[in-house]
């Protein structure tokens, strides 16, 4: 029977029922109507109108189906749109079933508000976006959660993924490239796939895939393109033992429309949306079986699959959805023509984006105009049929059985027929069979070396490098054949470039890893990938060392500069400071200039020894002589003990400390020829004439003795294993110094991509946790006449720096300041007449108030005499005497042409001194 029958009929029951003839509501249906899908679709859809209205028969809407043919093209899906939304002015439309058509149809939709009900699942056509857009599929990206489960169950560390060009591929890649990054997996390639590549083009794609390690594919992809692959994936010999194959559901959902008569997909993997049994869809298949034929008697391979199923859970759910309107909105939803049509679809647009009723394939429940998830099944295909191997649900997960929700799946056959679990990995097929592993010898022979034997020429490869690498073979969980690949010149002998000539090497394909002391680096890390490290890290100095005793100026050495400098300043501060005091008061600190400036100095200078011997009088100038003595007493304590610890227990100290003084200087520093410090010393400043290269410690050893006076070095940057060893080697002679560079240390090479390097990552930290300790001890055996000191980086014994002793000449000088202010202020205010004279020039006041500070003043006996007169006055009865015309002269009695007065100024002093002289002469 045809739809049109059943729909006239449908018809005709309604009309003898209620005795009321229905409201129509045009429908619009877009399929490829040639294809299976289509064909499918279409009987799916003629059931479900005729089962639903024989349900409602008391329903006073009916749907009328209006059907068009896409043929598979998107411009006539849209022109198909077009027509139905203008022309035929229908409510909703169904379809287009693809994506690519389905993205035209989903904008007319939005500007002639018109509902259009596709399962298009590509995340790019978002409901939430698209108001009209209502999506009667699980959005696509719900399918790569159980796919990424199932990678991280078998712990796979890469994947590739191959899509179909179009709205379809597409819209899932960078949701992919997300899922994959949550679980730690990486996907190392994606290949596009044209529908309109060719084969060869196909085949050449996956020979380019093949010749690289990873083995584990995802394939998104449409049936018709599929089925193109997987005859190539067959011819190229990727189907066989070792690879991992995943189909998307699009494909999973429609293996019963590709050929299966060569058993393309053996071993692949497929999930696809579970709807459960039930003894309803059961009928229903039975029943479509029978419509099937009846409408296409010659098609034998169309089966009805989880699309078909859910579409005619959408008519059941448009139909309520149309009801329900007309019963709320009532006249209000009929045009104004009488046509007794619905009016446009903005009218239903609510109460289709959000409903739920059991359908045949279960919960069917649509919200805010998505299809909410569901459980996944997960299947084995086998031969020509599939076997489901476990499920995924949103609540549990993966498991096998969906209602015990045990944990995990159940047996795989993989590809090659074969039931071992793929690595996921494979050493590229042109070094299938032993991985070439690349090494340079030419360095120092305890890291690497190669022992040659002379008949038979078979190279075995020795050396601290190559017993690490083989420990961490060892200690991976599988079996890993390799070869040792020397990287040498033509000559066989010299290395055939530096080390980052042997990492290029490596990331163009020369080898498939590379062992030995290569160091990790950022700019290496950009062309490779490298694990771990297994060695400390670091880049510093070696120099010779030398015996500090024998320094002649080792006795200025616990003091620093700054330090000395100070001290003696604050020597000459507080001599001057006790000599201004003591200076008018103090017959010690009187005399000829040259004798006071020996008395200043060594009064200071003696409380080195604490053998001063003048006697203060000012009680300022003992208080500061005080202070002044505890600040010497702790800078030569401080001093004996720096002296006495660098004379015994700091015997050997390096030659330089730091690298910048051997630039300065213009000398010579080394490096390991062929090595990453040669780089790094230029970019600090060094220019080629200052650096050399070597190749053994011997020649290190060479250029540090002969130093660059000589044409050798002063220094050697090199990286601590190296240091390590060398310093061990020649304990006595040599140290390292200066701050440390920080590198990553040594670690193995690999191409970019490649999944050994999380697995050999792990088992160095096996081997370092286990054997490093015993395979070092083996290599770097330790003199034991070596001095302990010598095993690390040398601490340096410093002198003793200003700023460690701030705090006392602070005191100091403060106390000295305050001295000095207090004898100023006091002899100020008993000369403050002289000051405030309004007689006199400034010149004048500043040669009398010296004059004043010159006068010798008693202090035990109260009697103060000018210098001269302490010095020279001698017994006289007249008051007229030579000794008094000298004081006058000298004590500021000037002639008139001077400018002072006849007459000696009224101050004290003055006045004490006249006294003095007067008694002396009478």
């Amino acid at each position: 029977m045809s739809p049109t029958l059943i729909f006239l009929l449908v018809m005709s029951l309604f009309a003898v029922n209620n005795g009321n003839p229905n409201i129509e509501i045009k429908i619009g249906v877009i399929l490829d109507m040639d294809s299976n899908v289509g064909k499918m679709s279409k009987t799916c859809i003629s059931m479900a109108t005729g089962d639903f209205y024989r349900k409602h028969d008391n329903y006073t809407t009916i749907i009328h189906p209006y059907y068009r043919d896409s043929k598979q093209d998107n411009v006539q899906a849209a022109s198909a749109a077009l027509d139905l939304m203008k022309n035929i002015q229908v409510t909703a439309i169904i379809g287009p079933m693809t994506s690519s058509q389905a993205d035209f149809v989903i904008d007319l939709g939005n500007k002639e508000k018109v509902p259009v009900i596709s399962p298009a699942a590509s995340p790019s056509l978002s409901p939430y976006n698209n108001h009209y857009f209502i999506r009667s599929a699980h959005n696509s990206t719900l399918q790569l959660k159980p796919i990424t489960e199932l990678i991280k169950h078998f712990s796979w560390s890469e994947v590739v993924f191959m899509y179909e060009d179009g709205e379809y591929g597409r819209g899932l890649v960078p949701y992919l490239s997300d899922a994959m990054m949550n679980i730690g997996t990486k996907v190392t390639y994606q290949t596009v796939i044209y529908p309109s590549a060719s084969d060869d083009w196909i085949l050449a794609e996956l020979y380019k895939l093949k010749t690289k390690q990873t083995r584990v594919f995802v394939v998104h992809a449409l049936p018709d393109l599929a089925l193109r692959l997987f005859k190539k994936v067959n011819v190229v010999g990727m189907m066989d033992e070792g690879y991992v194959w995943f189909i998307t559901e699009g494909l999973t959902s429609q293996l019963h429309n590709l050929d299966h008569k060569e058993d393309l997909m053996q071993g692949v993997i497929g999930v696809k949306s579970f709807i459960r049994n039930s003894g309803k869809l059961f009928d229903f298949k039975k029943r479509w079986k029978r419509e099937f034929r009846s409408l296409y008697p010659d098609d034998d391979e169309t089966q009805l699959d989880t699309s078909g199923i859910r579409l005619y859970d959408t008519v059941f759910g448009l139909a309520m959805a149309l009801e329900k309107t007309l019963k709320e909105k009532g006249d209000s939803a009929m045009d104004s023509e009488g046509t007794r049509a619905l009016k446009g679809g903005s009218m239903l647009l609510q109460s289709i984006r959000n409903f739920r009723f059991d359908g045949l394939s279960g919960d069917f429940n649509i919200c805010h105009g998505q299809l909410q998830s569901s459980a996944y099944e997960i299947v084995n295909i086998i031969g020509t049929g599939e076997k489901t191997i476990g499920f995924w649900s949103p609540k549990n997960g993966i498991l096998k059985m969906l209602d015990n929700e045990t944990k995990g799946i159940k047996p795989v056959m993989w590809p090659g027929d074969s039931h071992v679990i793929p690595k996921g990995w494979e050493i590229p097929v042109s070094n299938k069979n032993m991985l070439r592993v690349g090494v340079r010898i030419g360095g120092f022979d305890q890291f690497i070396d190669a022992d040659i034997d002379p008949e038979t020429h078979q190279v075995t490869m020795t050396g601290f490098c190559v017993d690490v690498f083989k420990a961490v073979v060892d200690a991976l969980p599988y079996a890993l054949k390799f070869e040792f690949v020397r990287f040498v010149s033509s000559d066989d002998k010299r290395p055939a470039g530096t080390f980052d000539d042997l990492v290029f090497n490596l990331s163009i394909g020369g080898y498939d890893a590379v062992v030995g002391d290569i160091t990790i680096l950022a700019y290496r890390s950009d062309r490779v990938a490298f694990t771990l490290p297994y060695t400390e890290a670091g880049v510093s100095l070696v120099v010779p060392i030398k015996d500090e005793r024998k320094s002649a100026w080792i006795f200025l050495k616990p003091l620093e500069k700054e330090l000395w400098i100070t001290a003696g300043a604050f020597f000459i501060y507080t001599g001057l400071v006790v000599w201004v005091i003591e200076h008018r008061v103090n017959k010690e600190f009187r005399g000829a200039p040259h004798k006071q400036v020996g008395m200043l100095l060594y009064n200071s200078f003696s409380t080195l020894v604490y053998s001063h011997r003048a006697r203060l009088i000012s009680n300022l100038s003992r208080f500061v002589m005080i202070v002044w003595v505890f600040v010497v007493l702790v800078l030569t304590s401080s001093y004996t003990a720096s002296l006495t610890s660098m004379l015994t227990v700091q015997k050997l100290r390096p030659t330089y400390t730091d690298i910048n003084e051997i630039k300065r200087n213009g000398e010579s520093i080394g490096y390991q020829d062929g090595s990453f410090v040669r780089d790094k010393l230029i970019r600090m400043g060094f220019n080629d004439t200052q650096l050399k290269g070597y190749r053994t410690f011997e020649q290190y050893h060479d250029a540090l003795k002969n130093g660059s006076q000589n044409g050798g070095v002063s220094a050697i940057m090199e990286e601590l294993p190296y240091i390590r060893v060398f310093v061990a080697k020649y304990c006595n002679m040599y140290t390292m110094t200066g701050p440390i560079h920080k590198t990553a240390g040594f670690g193995f090479a690999f191409p970019k991509g490649s999944p050994l390097v999380h697995d050999v990552s792990k088992a160095i930290l096996q081997v370092t946790e286990k054997q490093m300790m015993n395979i070092t001890n083996h290599w770097f055996k330790e003199d034991a006449n070596c001095d302990q000191q010598q095993k690390g980086p040398q601490m340096k014994t410093e002198g003793f720096g200003l700023d460690s002793f701030k705090g006392v000449f602070l005191i100091a000088g403060l106390s000295s300041t305050s001295a000095l202010l207090i004898f100023a202020s006091r002899f100020l205010y008993q000369n403050r007449e002289m000051l405030v004279s309004q007689d006199h020039s400034v010149s004048q006041k500043l040669l009398g108030i010296a004059k004043s500070f010159d006068v010798y003043r008693d202090e035990e006996s109260k009697t103060s005499i000018p210098k001269a007169t302490a010095d020279h006055v001698e017994p006289n009865n007249n008051n007229n005497s030579p000794a008094i015309s000298m004081f006058h002269q000298e004590a500021g009695v000037f002639s008139q042409e001077e400018g002072f007065s006849s007459t000696l100024p009224e101050s004290p002093v003055v006045l004490d001194t006249i006294q003095v002289v007067q008694t002396t002469t009478n």
